[in-house]
């Protein structure tokens, strides 16, 4: 009885193995949110040193746009670079299917939030795009968070959740912003790390 037990136990875990993507890092999302908080300080303390603020779509908010895509190509390589360290010391591949299904199921939501908050941006609605990066990123990790541990489930509610606040609270957007994307990953990367990697 005690082997059918163990037979089954190990089917269900190679089962999983094949069916989730276990190589995520908790400390990447860590350094995720360290990148994000040291982007948004950078946005604050350029806003303080300019007239116009991100309110308005003029050419030197480019800088403020550039810093948003340095951030995200920043976190985007930090998140992989621990996802093929972990992957590497547990013999497991990094691209299969179930990364595919999971990066289709994240960049879907993701690209069509960047695509409209860049669309208010272009109408002078910048204050919007705080809410809908949040909002649509959050439903990004609901998406893709059935192909990987069940943190970025939460974790995509409590951006949702962020998102909300920041629409609420339209001139605070740059403190929610923070917030969602720094705070709440380090606090959610140390308790993956805790739970499932060390």
């Amino acid at each position: 009885m005690n082997k059918e037990t163990e037979d089954i136990k190990v089917i269900r875990e190679m089962m999983e193995k094949s069916s989730k993507f276990f190589s995520l890092n908790g400390l990447s999302l860590v350094f995720a949110g360290i990148i994000a908080c040291t982007g948004a300080a950078f946005e604050h303390f350029y806003r303080l040193k300019t007239v116009s603020m991100i309110y308005y779509f003029y050419p030197q908010n480019i800088i403020v746009i550039a810093d948003a895509f340095v951030i995200f190509l920043l976190a985007v390589g930090v998140i992989t670079w621990f996802c093929w360290r972990k992957s590497k010391k547990n013999y497991l591949p990094l691209f299969n299917n179930v990364t595919r299904n999971a990066a289709y199921s994240l960049l879907i939501p993701l690209i069509t939030g960047g695509v409209l908050a860049v669309i208010f941006l272009i109408r002078n609605a910048a204050g919007m795009t705080a809410p809908i990066t949040l909002i649509f990123y959050g439903l990004a990790l609901l998406n893709a968070s059935k192909y990987t541990f069940k943190e970025i489930h939460y974790l995509g509610i409590c951006e949702i959740i962020v998102g909300l606040l920041a629409a609420i609270f339209i001139y605070h957007g740059l403190l929610f912003w923070t917030i969602g994307f720094g705070i709440l990953h380090i606090i959610f990367g140390f308790f993956m790390y805790f739970k499932h990697d060390r």
